[in-house]
């Protein structure tokens, strides 16, 4: 199994243990982690030629996982205060 890089693990290695615990305590924090997930394996299998798409469709998933990445850590950073 090839690996897929920028899981949140990695994205936020410190806060490992919390983003387990929002995923089984808060349902939004849990939808968004799915959405991420599979934006991010969407735009590995692309970028792999496993499944090409369009630069522009390429673009768009980037911006997505960039956007909910952005809202996890938003959500991570309240759940620490």
């Amino acid at each position: 199994m090839t690996h897929t890089p920028h899981e949140l693990a990695e994205e936020f290695p410190q806060s490992a243990d919390l983003i387990h615990r929002l995923k089984s305590e808060d349902a939004h924090f849990r939808r968004l982690s799915d959405e991420y997930h599979a934006v991010n394996r969407a735009i590995h299998r692309a970028e792999t030629l496993v499944e090409p798409v369009s630069g522009d469709h390429e673009i768009e998933m980037r911006r997505k996982r960039l956007a909910l990445k952005d809202e996890i850590a938003r959500l991570l950073k309240e759940a620490v205060s």
